[in-house]
């Protein structure tokens, strides 16, 4: 039996379930990530929601609402930014800004949420799901700052972590689990394209029925194919920037090892050869002093009338070298 086959989760986010009759997926995605019931009410149009050849490299806003009238920026990211923290916090300032009335009480300010679905390597960790909040820490005691009983009524959402934004990190190319949980189970289709057949989990029940391929107009599937095939590209560019990369740091790490090594290793050479010509000396030295004394001892002893044969074995010197003295 051949398998399913989806429409990848990329692909999907960005043309089909902008449509408001297929936010029920994307729903269902947010339901599981932030464990309670979410609702997406628009996409928010920007620069980056335009369709073009090069829209791969760009991201998707959307506004949602929870259950606490809370406040929800997604943002699935594809390409590769240096400045991607830093635009997210752009993206959450600016979500705050545009959600409270010139002029209102601050208490209106909205809790914001950025969900960041990362199809690029970002930074070293070992887990897929990062999850991210403001706390205000003791630099001495290391305590959480608390509020007293008297002010909870005054701040309503303190802690701080209710009041400022959170902030989730799904690192796509992490995940290597096998699909247990609901959250596994979206990443294995946001990763793979895989939906399982009995598959309950919110959101993945709807997009087995909304996201066939096999559902694809003829236009829809070439732009479709492109749009995988500009990926492979990008990728086979990234990687091959990468190994290139590589290659020439590990060329330019190896000469300048060597150089070092060189160097180094004439720092080391003398500083062997000079310990190496200190033992020598005093190995020679010694040798030398012992020589001396044997041949005093044959002076001494041949003077005195000994046996050339009995000096010899006694100073180990011949007896050529004794008739000589």
């Amino acid at each position: 039996m051949v398998a399913e086959k989806y429409i990848h989760f990329d692909w999907a986010v960005k043309r089909m379930l902008r449509d408001k009759a297929n936010f029920v997926v994307l729903e269902g995605l947010l339901t599981v990530l932030l464990e309670e019931k979410i609702t997406i009410t628009e996409i928010l149009e920007s620069e980056s929601n335009q369709d073009s050849y090069d829209d791969k490299f760009n991201r998707v806003d959307i506004k949602a609402r929870n259950s606490k009238d809370e406040i929800i920026i997604v943002e699935v990211q594809l390409s590769r930014e240096v400045y991607f923290l830093e635009r997210i916090l752009y993206g959450v300032s600016k979500a705050i800004c545009e959600h409270i009335s010139l002029g209102s009480d601050y208490d209106k300010v909205k809790k914001v949420y950025s969900v960041n679905i990362l199809y690029f390597d970002m930074g070293t960790g070992q887990d897929y799901l990062y999850h991210g909040r403001t706390e205000f820490k003791g630099v001495f005691s290391n305590d959480i700052l608390q509020i007293s009983r008297k002010q909870q009524g005054t701040f309503r959402k303190w802690p701080a972590g209710n009041i400022f934004p959170e902030y989730y990190l799904i690192r796509v190319n992490q995940f290597n689990e096998l699909a247990k949980t609901p959250i596994e189970e979206w990443m294995e289709y946001i990763k793979d394209g895989v939906i399982k057949d009995d598959t309950t989990v919110p959101g993945l029940q709807e997009a087995r029925e909304k996201l066939r391929y096999i559902s694809m107009t003829a236009d829809e599937r070439l732009a479709y194919e492109r749009h995988l095939d500009n990926i492979r590209i990008q990728n086979d560019v990234i990687n091959t920037a990468k190994n290139d990369g590589f290659a020439e740091g590990e060329e330019q790490g190896f000469a300048k090892g060597e150089e070092l090594g060189f160097a180094k290793g004439q720092e080391q050479g003398f500083a062997k050869g000079q310990e190496q010509g200190f033992a020598k000396g005093r190995e020679e030295g010694r040798e030398e002093g012992i020589l001396n004394e044997k041949t005093e001892n044959a002076r001494k002893m041949k003077s005195k009338g000994y046996p050339l044969q009995d000096i010899s074995e006694i100073t180990g010197l011949s007896i050529d070298e004794i008739e000589a003295l």
